[in-house]
């Protein structure tokens, strides 16, 4: 196969409160047309910053100090703006793990679609119209016709993420860089996205760098894989052979993570659950989108809410924070009736039930320092004002295994995105809750870094007894941390019961769905499930 990129001992150095630090290592790479390259590491491996770098774009705050960038036949280390600009979106296209938040909210879909090949001079403003429904058909997404002419907030993430990779194929270009497009969907929604991007590359022959964390979703797209640790690449072969014989300890050890099972909890405790919704229907305008929700959490239990995009899990939860008041149904908490509205809710009883967001990119204000993010809820919730907040902050830190010296002055920029993820549970403690309501905090982290955010979790729920309402697609989440599980789909709860009834078969018709959705680290297995399906 001809050759497309070539990239020889990259180093790039990213600057620091000490200078500037090599953050990626003399990392080598080939790929050739027609093959993607599964990229996978820890968080903070330099995936994305090599991905990025393939593109001959580095980060703000980063620089290349040296070595070779070439695609197809052009380096790329030192070339012109002008020049990039030429293959970015015309023949090197990327498509970012958080599509809700790289589309523009005031345009509609179909709009940024074309701006590429419009730009590029490759289409027509009709022409780029009409490859724009070719590929939503070809993404497999609902109504291609009309869906473009919807805006962002219109549609679910997993049919923004497909649209977001039939923009990155409007012009046909020669590499795809995939960065973790497929982290925030649900298992179901997931299979789609997998098998659409990968019916995509194959059918149009393009190269592409597949960034992710998760081993079995490699295992479908990869022809080879490079193991990356801390900028340094640790092992590079064949998929297959990858997957059978890894050679190095730490590709052995990604191999084994997710072993974590939360301790067993005693008998429910006495008194009526912290959270209770009960017959609950809520509507966005005039479509429904909650229909008769029952659930109660307990004070010191994990119930796990699992179901796919659009099945009302994160709906729940904004009704039971009052963001969204329901349409029937009575919301009560430890026995008291919470009023429809969170404006209308005493402060005494905001602070009791607190929420941790999906995106900790986006749930942290990027101009506040970690100080002025926990600073906040200290003085709102508690009234703390001077060193007793400070000494507060410096407490909560040390909780969520941050060290305050390091990081209490940082911006949100400057930290990972498991460090950020931290800080949003400390955000949530800081107020001093009896109910956490954690809305896919881990979906788009790496495993391991996924398993010391439930770690903590399990650790802060057993020192002070808190209760959560734990919104994931996850099943082996569920399976780690759950006491009870709920399943939603559509709007209603189609089963529940403890962690052991619920896996335990005979399942639920759509229970098995999502079971049989968790990929596995087979490289055949997309291709089993979807022609069993097909069957």
């Amino acid at each position: 196969m001809e050759k497309l990129l070539e990239i020889r001992d990259l180093r790039i150095e990213g600057r620091g409160s000490n200078g500037w630090n090599e953050i990626v290592k003399g990392v080598s790479l080939d790929l050739h047309r027609g093959e993607v390259l599964g990229l996978i590491g820890e968080s903070g491996a330099g995936k994305s910053t090599l991905g990025l770098t393939a593109m001959g774009h580095v980060r703000p705050g980063c620089r290349i100090s040296s070595g070779s960038i070439r695609f197809d036949g052009q380096e790329l280390v030192g070339a012109s703006t002008e020049e990039l600009r030429k293959l970015r979106g015309r023949r090197i296209a990327y498509v970012a793990q958080s599509s809700a938040a790289s589309f523009n909210p005031a345009w509609r879909i179909i709009a940024q679609h074309c701006e590429a090949p419009i730009r590029h001079g490759v289409m027509s403003r009709s022409e780029a119209e009409a490859e724009a429904v070719r590929l939503y058909s070809e993404m497999r997404l609902p109504d291609p016709d009309q869906i473009g002419f919807r805006f962002p907030h219109q549609i679910s993430g997993g049919q923004l993420q497909r649209a977001m990779t039939a923009m990155a194929m409007a012009c046909k270009p020669d590499l795809i860089i995939f960065d973790e497009p497929t982290t925030a969907l649900d298992v179901t929604t997931q299979i789609e996205v997998l098998a659409a991007i990968r019916d995509i590359v194959r059918n149009h022959g393009s190269a592409a760098i597949y960034i992710t964390h998760d081993l079995a979703v490699v295992a479908q797209m990869a022809d080879r894989i490079k193991v990356l640790l801390k900028g340094e690449e640790v092992e590079d072969a064949p998929a297959r052979e990858m997957l059978a014989h890894p050679k190095e300890a730490y590709t052995k050890s990604l191999w084994a993570v997710r072993e974590f099972q939360a301790s067993p909890r005693g008998p429910l405790p006495e008194g009526p659950p912290l959270l209770e919704i009960t017959g609950v229907d809520a509507s966005y305008g005039t479509h429904k989108v909650l229909d008769r929700v029952t659930i109660a959490a307990h004070r010191g239990r994990t119930v796990a809410v699992v179901g796919e995009s659009g099945s009302g899990k994160s709906t729940t939860a904004r009704v039971a924070m009052g963001l969204l008041p329901p349409t029937a149904g009575l919301v009560k908490f430890d026995g008291q009736m919470l009023p429809a509205k969170n404006r209308d809710r005493p402060r005494s009883m905001l602070k009791r039930m607190q929420m941790i967001h999906q995106s900790a990119d986006t749930a942290l204000n990027p101009r506040h320092t970690i100080r002025e993010v926990l600073g906040r809820p200290l003085e709102f919730y508690l009234g703390l004002r001077g060193r007793a907040k400070e000494d507060r902050i410096r407490e909560l830190l040390t909780e969520i295994e941050l060290d305050p010296d390091l990081f209490i002055n940082r911006l949100p920029s400057e930290l990972s995105g498991g460090q950020k993820q931290r800080v949003c549970i400390a955000r949530a403690l800081a107020a001093e809750p009896d109910l956490i309501i954690c809305d896919e905090v881990t979906s788009a982290l790496d495993q391991i870094v996924a398993e010391g955010i439930l770690r903590l979790l399990d650790r802060l729920q057993r020192e002070r007894g808190l209760g959560y309402l734990f919104i994931t697609h996850d099943l082996a989440t569920v399976r780690a941390i759950a006491d009870h599980v709920v399943v939603m789909q559509n709007g209603r709860v189609v089963e529940q019961g403890s962690k052991d009834e619920i896996f335990a078969p005979p399942h639920a018709a759509y229970t098995e769905l999502l079971l049989s959705s968790v990929p596995e680290m087979d490289p055949d297995w997309l291709d089993n499930l979807l022609a069993a399906r097909q069957a």
